[in-house]
């Protein structure tokens, strides 16, 4: 059975840092790819990156672009968001999720085949 489980999310004020995990298990960790989107009240389920198997290509949405950054260790199946310069619009529950083809770094939703619960965050201004 596939388990994805966020972690690391909370309050933080504008300007600050925060960094999400989400561990695997269940699966080949290094066979898939693995993404963060985030959801906002009211607001439809949105990209924010990807990374492929190796670590060796990522993506990211234009809205957190030079400010979070995406990685995976492979040796603890695990999969991370450090977050920095956060902002207010940055609110909102984080969900990781796995896409079985690894060397994709996909935007849409509907290429990824598990999705742990998620994790809130919230950026005070």
């Amino acid at each position: 059975q596939v388990q994805l489980v966020e972690s690391g999310g909370g309050l933080v004020q504008a300007g600050g840092s925060l960094r999400l995990s989400c561990a695997a298990s269940g699966l080949t960790f290094i066979n898939y790819a693995m993404g963060w989107f985030r959801q906002a009240p009211g607001k439809e389920r949105a990209f924010v990156a990807a990374i492929n198997y190796s670590g060796g290509r990522t993506l990211y949405a234009d809205s957190v672009k030079g400010r979070f950054t995406i990685s995976r260790d492979n040796a603890e199946n695990t999969v991370y968001l450090q977050m920095s310069s956060l902002k207010p619009e940055d609110t909102a529950v984080y969900y990781c999720a796995a896409d079985a083809d690894s060397r994709n770094t996909a935007w849409r939703g509907t290429y990824y085949d598990y999705w742990g619960q998620g994790t809130q965050v919230t950026v005070s201004s």
